[in-house]
């Protein structure tokens, strides 16, 4: 009982910082219909900025991030106005490999100013753990997913308590009705862009602390943020979170009863038996086929 306990919570202090990363793509998805292939490019950039911060500097990774994500932010904000904004109208195909090529230019950056070995940041409380009573917590992650909380709860305030969020709500779901009442959807979009690509750089900074990178891990991210936001429901921020913390806690759980090796196969693989059954995710909405003949 003692280790399923520890197993389950380590597992959701994880999950946590899948929800957060993957809330932003969700994010992305939700208002401008874009599946944004570069964000795990994004996420290793923040954890590659937050190195250096930690590195050179000796700031903290952890309170790196209140330098790495308005950065991140920035760089969202820029990357939606040059190159994303002029194809938004494009087909799906088009913003996918254009956002592949995004990912691949990230890459190849990262490569000449980092170079391509395995690069890792190690506080010095990266190997000490909180205990109570049996069960040991190790502070990294315990620090990171406290932070992913804190991230995740201001993101939930913006987007339900403030006149952005509600101008982010009505975008998403009728670009033409927001824009009689007065939202300018193409400043929206840009703004959610950037918080989207700077969630993505918070959890790029919390990832950095638990896991070695290279710039070319942002294919192993991008394919596991996909997954969670489709099992969630693409465009469900709430299916995000659920599906960022379920999938933590699956990966935990096969490495602790089963094997390290299948950590990473056994989430894919529920995420799999999950849309046999519900296609549009656990909490996506299915689109009817006469609404889109008729769009």
């Amino acid at each position: 009982m003692t280790q399923l306990l520890q197993t389950i919570v380590l597992g959701l202090l994880l999950g946590g910082v899948y929800a957060l990363a993957a809330s932003g793509l969700s994010l992305i998805f939700g208002v401008m219909r874009v599946v944004n292939i570069a964000h795990g490019a994004f996420l290793v950039l923040s954890a590659f900025l937050t190195y250096w911060l930690w590195d050179a500097f000796g700031v903290d990774p952890l309170l790196g991030i209140v330098l790495a994500t308005p950065m991140m932010f920035a760089l969202g904000w820029l990357t939606y106005r040059l190159v994303i904004s002029p194809v938004r109208s494009a087909p799906v195909a088009s913003t996918v490999l254009l956002s592949f090529g995004i990912a691949l230019v990230l890459e190849g950056v990262m490569g000449q100013i980092w170079g391509n070995n395995s690069s890792a940041i190690r506080p010095s409380y990266a190997d000490e753990s909180f205990a109570m009573g049996r069960i040991f917590f190790p502070k990294a992650q315990v620090y990171g997913g406290l932070i992913a909380v804190i991230v995740l709860v201001l993101l939930w305030a913006v987007l339900t308590r403030t006149w952005l969020g509600r101008a982010i709500r009505a975008a998403a779901t009728n670009p033409s009705s927001a824009e009689l009442v007065g939202v300018r959807v193409a400043s929206v979009a840009a703004l959610v862009f950037g918080i989207g690509i700077a969630a993505a750089g918070a959890a790029g900074s919390i990832t950095g602390v638990l896991y070695p990178f290279i710039p070319g891990s942002h294919y192993q991210w991008i394919a596991r943020l996909l997954a969670i936001v489709v099992f969630g429901g693409m465009g469900s921020i709430n299916g995000a979170v659920l599906g960022g913390l379920l999938f933590g806690v699956a990966e935990t759980m096969a490495s602790a009863y089963w094997s390290p090796a299948w950590s990473t196969a056994v989430p894919y693989a529920i995420v799999f038996a999950v849309l046999v059954i519900r296609p549009q995710g656990l909490l996506g909405t299915r689109l009817r086929e006469d609404a889109v003949a008729t769009a």
